[in-house]
């Protein structure tokens, strides 16, 4: 499977955030919308950077002025891991457990065209497992060949 395939299903919808925005203003975002990651962009579709849950709490640990008062570019990772539709999960999946991230952006030439998480890249592996499961199971008790 591709990320084009995950995106179809989720949506191309990306919560972004400029990078002087607060961290308030931050996890208002974070909360509103149930999510774990924001991406930063100062210009229409461009990447600047993203800004995670785990930034947040290693700002906080580190704090010197008011945390909530602090710019969103003081603390967002500048060295962004992206994907394009085109990459398979698996590698994708690979990618993410190597990195240590859990949210890439998807950019296609140079700009920003969603986002996937390890939540959306688990859920594909297992509707494929799932579908894998039900094909097996109607060839055994059907005799139907399975289509693969």
């Amino acid at each position: 499977m591709r990320i084009s395939d995950v995106l179809r299903r989720k949506g191309d919808d990306v919560v972004t955030i400029r990078r002087d925005a607060t961290v308030a203003d931050l996890l208002d975002l974070l909360v509103s919308h149930r999510i774990g990651a924001v991406v930063v962009s100062d210009k229409d579709g461009q990447v600047d950077g993203i800004v995670s849950e785990r930034d947040v709490i290693v700002h906080l640990r580190r704090a010197t002025v008011p945390p909530l008062d602090e710019k969103v570019g003081a603390i967002m990772t500048t060295e962004v891991t992206v994907c394009s539709p085109d990459d398979d999960t698996e590698s994708l999946a690979r990618t993410m457990t190597d990195r240590r991230v859990r949210h890439l952006p998807v950019v296609v030439d140079g700009r920003l065209a969603g986002i996937v998480s390890i939540g959306d890249i688990v859920k594909q592996r297992l509707d494929e497992l799932q579908d894998e499961r039900d094909q097996l199971v109607d060839y055994v008790q059907q005799g139907r060949p399975a289509p693969y």
